[in-house]
């Protein structure tokens, strides 16, 4: 939200914090374990197979690390005519040797009953803020000047919720969404998030927004004390 932007970029007011996804953050760690020893050996992934690419590997970059640390700044692309750094941590890169070019991915993991499918998947409500990630991603690394294969995908990881017992142990079904990334509307909403940082007016709060929300009624508690 433009107004949270705002405070947070130019008044330096953060939003609060979330609690860290450490079960989360655990696949993705040992997935990359997984596709790095693939890297080395520069060896399909055993899921490829199963999903019809057989032509790609993970891509071996000696900037991988670099590009999956957001901390660190991840993939960086500085705005033109602007002292504006773009960056973002991509979770996997692989390469198809067929075209020579490279695919942008994003772990994800979830607990659901239901099947994952690319219509479900790519459709619900909750999920389009996975697909702007991956079209940041894509811009990033094509502004970083890598010819970036059309198609992005998800690796979906979904536990058992079925399962009889939990005996210590989950396990997952692993599943590929491919999705068409779309980058077209990136330049526009960075000229936007500019004027709005360079804009000496506070903007309106968003009424769907969670921190404004709280925010009015912290304040209207404090007017009726």
């Amino acid at each position: 939200m433009k107004r949270c932007f705002y405070l947070d970029r130019v008044c330096g007011l953060a939003t609060p914090s979330l609690p860290g996804w450490t079960l989360n953050e655990t696949t993705d760690l040992l997935l990359k374990k997984e596709f790095d020893r693939c890297r080395e050996s520069q060896i399909p992934h055993r899921i490829f197979g199963e999903f019809g690419l057989n032509s790609v590997v993970p891509f071996n970059h000696p900037n991988m690390d670099k590009w999956r640390n957001s901390l660190a700044g991840g993939v960086e692309h500085q705005i033109e005519n602007t002292n504006i750094i773009f960056h973002g941590g991509v979770d996997d890169i692989w390469h198809n040797k067929d075209t020579d070019q490279i695919i942008i991915v994003d772990y994800k993991s979830q607990a659901s009953t239901r099947q994952v499918t690319t219509e479900d998947y790519l459709g619900y409500v909750f999920h389009q803020s996975y697909k702007i990630q991956l079209d940041v991603y894509s811009y990033l690394m094509s502004k970083n000047g890598f010819d970036v294969f059309p198609t992005a995908y998800f690796y979906v990881c979904n536990a058992n919720r079925n399962a009889e017992a939990f005996s210590g142990e989950l396990s997952f079904s692993e599943t590929l969404v491919p999705y068409n990334w779309d980058t077209s509307w990136i330049d526009g909403k960075l000229a936007e998030m500019i004027a709005t940082l360079n804009s000496e007016d506070l903007p309106d709060s968003n009424p769907s927004c969670e921190n404004c929300a709280y925010a009015r009624q912290r304040n209207l508690k404090e007017v009726l004390h």
